[in-house]
This record gives C-alpha cells, structure tokens and sequence, in this order.
C-alpha cells in the first residue's frame, strides 16, 4: 500500500517536471522582439498646460448691481401671468394617477354626448368628457375622439413659471 502511494508521487512528480520542461521552449524569437522595441528611439512628452491661478471672487464686495444667483433669470419666469394650476379646484380622481398609468379603451356615444372611456392601472375603466381632468400635471381634457383623447397640462418650467403643454391617450388594442 505504502509502495504504490509512493508510485504515485513519483509518478506526478515526474509528469509535473515533463509538463514545465515543456514549457521552457525556444524564447530566441520573443527576445529578439523585445530587444527591437527596446532600440527604438523614445518619443516626445508635450509638456503640460499652463495652470492658470485660481481668481477669488467675494459676492458681498464685489456684486452690487448684479443679479443674486439665487433668484430666477427673467421677472416673466416668477410666475405672474400665464398659466397657472387653480389650487382651489377640488381634484378629480383620475387626477391621482400618472397620465402614463392610463389607457383610452373606446368611445362612448350618448345623445349628443361622445364620452371617452379610460382604463386606469388598477383595472376600473371610466367615463370622461371634454372639461374633466386625467393626470397629475392638471390636465385638462379639450377634445375626445374615435382614437385619442387630448388635454393640456400645466406643468413647472423649473424656474417658479408654469407652461402649458399639450398631451393625449391613444386607443390602445
């Protein structure tokens, strides 16, 4: 028992040595590749750029008469004018959902009254008509037809204004 462990340890060894005998090649080539990168001669460093220094600007002292970086660009921008969402308006229930959570699923006409239907994202499908709100960006429905259902939204333009903009649902298969 004892001899055949031995057996086998030797017999890996030997085929371990063989394995890295093996890989020892001929290098002659690769040297020779080396040697001719190493001749070559060494290339030309751009110096580098001029740093320029670093210009301190107090906002206290020096900003009498400029405009404070903390106040919007334009005084149209403030908001005054324009649109505006009416906060006093009490919200319809298709208005708690993203306008993109919605679906037109078809028309509905009655008398002289075409009513949109809209599916929402949990499953309820409801009637709206040219004057009803969708959304959460105060979308305003003004026109319903066979295949989509246009609105105007009031939306932030970022800077304290409001702007209108216009949207709609397609009739989804």
């Amino acid at each position: 028992m004892r001899t055949c462990l031995t057996l086998k340890y030797c017999l890996l060894l030997a085929l371990t040595s063989l394995g890295l005998a093996a890989c020892g090649g001929d290098m002659d080539e690769l040297d020779r590749y080396i040697n001719k990168i190493k001749a070559r001669p060494g290339g030309r460093i751009e110096p580098l750029p001029e740093i320029l220094p670093y210009e301190v600007f107090t906002y206290i002292a020096d900003a009498q008469g400029l405009r404070s970086p903390f106040r919007p660009d334009t005084p149209q921008s403030i908001g005054v004018g324009g649109a505006r969402p009416d906060l006093e308006r009490s919200r319809e229930y298709l208005e708690s959902f993203p306008l993109d959570t919605l679906g037109m699923v078809g028309t509905l006409d009655i008398g002289d009254t075409m009513y949109g239907l809209v599916r929402t994202s949990d499953g309820l499908i409801h009637r709206v008509v040219p004057g009803n709100y969708l959304g959460q960006n105060d979308g305003r429905i003004t026109e319903i037809s066979e295949s989509e259902i246009d609105l105007v939204e009031i939306i932030s333009d970022g800077i304290g204004g409001y702007i209108e903009r216009d949207a709609a649902i397609s009739l989804t298969d």
